[in-house]
């Protein structure tokens, strides 16, 4: 970067210094004047003019010397994660679920609040509002202190925040998320689909955190896609990429059909259950099939066998280096992921890799928080002045 002012725009520069120096505290550990200026091509004489400013400002904080060090240690930097709070919250079916993090992402504390598919509109945004009222009160926070919101809901978002179109939940279609979080929060909140944000997570700092080209499947009671292309998260024109599970021939829609059947001496009342009871027959068909019961292992079977049409049609379009198997399921994996990559090598020119998520069922809502701080990370970039974070939390 460099030191000379264009045009005499001495505040413009100043302020690209302290982004520079920022960032590179951002992303590592705690530096020295001499590395800070290695990392962002300052000279030590300007690092250590924005190191002051930004340690006046509240950005940037001195770490403490080592115990039983010896001699005068060099000065180390970090950046104040703990200057703002951030919310994440996955608006699902059958749970609802909000993090509070700080600026790098750290979970403080979280509420998780049970639902149902069947649940009213009204009924399942009161759960919302308890578990952001929740997740705030367990972190020590105000509304008005969190600096971003991001939120993650089915069905297709547009960029408004409402929900256009929902096929899980039908009375959620028509609800617009972003204003009713924004009568809960102080900052800006961003509303994005759920599997999309599974996707992001994974890509952020879960298994697909060093690919470029990636699949993500969402496999629970329902089935869903994120992708991320050239290392981005990739929505379409219309918001709409990946939702293949549209297309009957795909087998997403199909494919939990044959988990809810299950026991097979009970067909008659698997359409009636409850959702809390069709998720516990879900995981019965996998411990069964855990346990070597065939008919359960054949269940297991029909249902990866029509996961992996659609999984196989966006493998197919994409090419991506990995699929990543992220939602509920996932902690069956051990039951899906190898016989999905087999299904994947009948119909795929090149069978990516296979790789299961760590995050079980909360990548939706760390996804969220990923969208919330890159949101934070933007209006960092783009504000005419840096002032302090006190300024950055009052301007939400």
């Amino acid at each position: 970067m460099t030191e000379t002012p264009s045009g005499g725009d001495l505040s413009r520069l100043r302020r690209l210094n302290s982004l520079a120096v920022i960032g590179a505290l951002r992303t590592g550990p705690a530096l020295t004047l001499t590395e800070l200026a290695r990392r962002t091509g300052l000279s030590r004489a300007s690092t250590e003019d924005v190191v002051r400013e930004l340690l006046e400002r509240g950005w940037l904080a001195e770490v403490a010397a080592a115990a039983g060090t010896v001699g005068r240690p060099a000065r180390r930097f970090r950046f104040r994660a703990d200057a703002g709070r951030v919310l994440g919250v996955d608006i699902g079916g059958h749970k609802i679920l909000a993090l509070v993090a700080d600026l790098d992402g750290t979970v403080l504390h979280s509420a998780r609040v049970a639902v149902a598919p069947a649940m009213g509109r009204g009924d399942r945004l009161a759960a919302l509002d308890r578990a952001v009222a929740d997740a705030l009160a367990g972190a020590g926070l105000a509304a008005d202190a969190v600096w971003a919101a991001g939120a993650a809901t089915t069905g297709l978002v547009d960029g408004g925040g409402r929900v256009m179109l929902s096929e899980a939940l039908p009375e959620w279609t028509g609800v617009d998320v972003r204003a009713h979080l924004r009568r809960l929060v102080g900052g800006p909140v961003l509303v994005e689909n759920d599997s999309k944000l599974a996707a992001l997570a994974e890509s952020w700092c879960g298994a697909a955190r060093y690919a470029k080209d990636v699949v993500v499947i969402l496999a629970g009671l329902r089935t869903g896609a994120g992708l991320i292309i050239d290392g981005k998260l990739h929505r379409g024109f219309g918001n709409a990429a990946g939702e293949i599970g549209a297309l009957p021939a795909s087998g997403w829609i199909r494919a939990q059909e044959h988990l809810r059947a299950w026991p097979p001496e009970q067909p008659r009342a698997a359409a009636g259950r409850r959702a809390a009871d069709q998720e516990a027959a879900a995981e019965a068909v996998f411990e069964a099939a855990r346990a070597g019961d065939r008919k359960a292992a054949a269940v297991v079977r029909r249902y990866v066998r029509d996961v992996a049409v659609g999984t196989a049609a966006l493998v197919l379009t994409l090419d991506p280096e990995l699929v990543v198997i992220g939602g509920g399921f996932s902690r069956s994996a051990d039951l899906i992921a190898e016989p999905l990559r087999r299904e994947l090598d009948r119909w795929c020119i090149r069978t990516p890799e296979v790789r299961v998520s760590e995050f079980g069922d909360e990548g939706v809502a760390l996804g969220a928080l990923r969208l919330a701080l890159d949101h934070v990370d933007a209006e960092l970039r783009e504000r005419p002045e840096l002032g302090g974070p006190e300024d950055f939390a009052r301007r939400g």
